[in-house]
């Protein structure tokens, strides 16, 4: 009977020994793996980035571009007193595009932080993340993003003029059709690079020569 309960004490020994083993075992895999996982996306390459935006999006490039184009006219109508604006040029990546818009009116060193602040206001409201801003006196710009993955940017370059951007996430490879949204001004069709701002605004151009 001493030996019974020996071998009985002996086996529960045993047995709670292994199940602490496995417990803990349990655990490590779950937090290695957890930190396996955490350093692979934290090392993802731009490929895998984009490979994952384009399972998740469901959108090709040519609907990535209107897209882009409904946001681009909505901040061009939002900007009081109005400005003309004419098409830049569209480029295409592997899985991706940009929009591109110039302003031709003539936006003085005065009024240039205004304009500005008007852009990022809208989008703000709009629910756009500010993701940075340049604030240099001659050439300002402000970035953000929407929450499907699309980029958008103002920025002021040389001789003051103002330029707008929007870039797709990565989404499914197709043909990307000119915009069909209509400049309200000259179209200025097969002209690249496009003139300076030329068109002069009671408000905007303040104080330009």
């Amino acid at each position: 009977m001493k030996r019974k309960f020996q071998f009985v004490a002996v086996a529960l020994a045993v047995g709670f020994a292994l199940s602490g083993c496995g417990t803990e075992h349990a655990g490590s895999n779950g937090s290695g793996s957890g930190s396996a996982k955490a350093s692979t996306e934290g090392n993802m390459s731009t490929k895998d980035t984009k490979d994952q935006g384009a399972k998740g999006n469901g959108m090709n490039m040519q609907e990535a571009a209107e897209r882009s184009d409904s946001m681009l006219d909505a901040v061009l109508k939002e900007i009081n007193p109005e400005v003309q604006w004419a098409h830049g040029p569209t480029s295409t990546g592997s899985c991706d595009v940009t929009r591109r818009r110039t302003v031709m009116t003539i936006v003085s060193e005065a009024r240039r932080q205004g304009f500005l602040d008007q852009v990022e206001k809208f989008w703000v409201k709009s629910g756009y993340r500010i993701k940075g801003k340049n604030n240099d006196e001659m050439f300002p710009a402000v970035y953000a993003q929407t929450k499907d993955g699309f980029g958008i940017s103002v920025s002021v370059r040389g001789k003051g003029q103002v330029f707008f951007e929007a870039d797709s996430p990565c989404v499914k490879e197709s043909k990307v059709a000119a915009s069909a949204s209509k400049p309200n001004g000259p179209a200025y069709e097969g002209v690249y690079p496009l003139p300076r701002p030329n068109v002069r605004s009671d408000y905007w151009s303040t104080g330009a020569s």
